[in-house]
């Protein structure tokens, strides 16, 4: 198919566009010649596309150890776009909201927010720091060593948070308890950035549960043979 025919079924793929540092001038370019151009396995790209667009990982086929590490790359990417566009734009909805809306109680609703992605900066600042550096490692040795500081993909997954779970909360304060009048048109952007930075966290998850963890865990055992 032809990538243009499928961001236009389905727009949130100019995301994984993004988080593969893709242009999004893609012509009349096939998956298959996209991939070709920017140097990225037909399977890979599908596998991710497939998620975005609601389907599961198809098939058993191991992921290279190239696919892994583009795997990296694209959720570091994704972090940017949690920590540069989205909270941002997210924050800036939320204080036009209290400008407007004074005899409002909003501050409740922009600490909730901010207590909330501190929480998501943790959990991205844990994944750079810690998970990223040792997948990486793992995909660039040959052979584990056992003298490093113990760490593990089953560590990593045990630590792993749904950290889109709780913007569910914070939809419920604006559609069900926080009364506003009028606005409609800054309010259905906020709800519009919060739905998308939610499903994006999704995916996020996604990529690491089924694709980064589950490969990691196979390498580590053949290393450990």
């Amino acid at each position: 198919m032809k990538v243009a025919d499928l961001i236009d079924s389905n727009p949130y793929l100019l995301l994984m566009l993004q988080h593969f540092n893709i242009d999004f001038r893609v012509s009349d370019r096939t998956v298959l010649q996209l991939c070709i151009q920017y140097d990225i396995s037909e399977q890979l790209f599908i596998s991710i596309a497939n998620l975005y667009n609601g389907s599961g990982i198809r098939g058993e086929r191991p992921f290279t150890r190239k696919d892994l590490l583009q795997v990296i790359d694209f959720l570091k990417n994704s972090h940017n776009y949690y920590r540069f566009d989205k909270y941002p734009q997210i924050s800036t909805y939320i204080r036009q909201l209290q400008e407007n809306h004074p005899e409002k109680e909003l501050k409740l609703l922009e600490k909730f927010f901010n207590e909330y992605f501190t929480e998501v900066r943790e959990h991205l600042d844990y994944e750079d720091e810690v998970a990223f550096p040792y997948f990486i490692t793992l995909l660039g040795n040959n052979q584990y060593d056992n003298t490093q500081e113990v760490y593990s993909s089953l560590e990593y997954s045990d630590h792993h948070t749904d950290i889109e779970l709780k913007l569910k909360d914070l939809k419920n304060l604006l559609l069900k308890y926080i009364q506003i009048d009028n606005d409609l048109d800054l309010r259905r952007k906020l709800f519009m950035s919060l739905y998308e930075l939610e499903f994006d966290l999704y995916i996020h998850s996604l990529i690491e549960e089924t694709i980064l963890i589950p490969s990691g865990i196979d390498i580590e055992r053949e290393q450990n043979e």
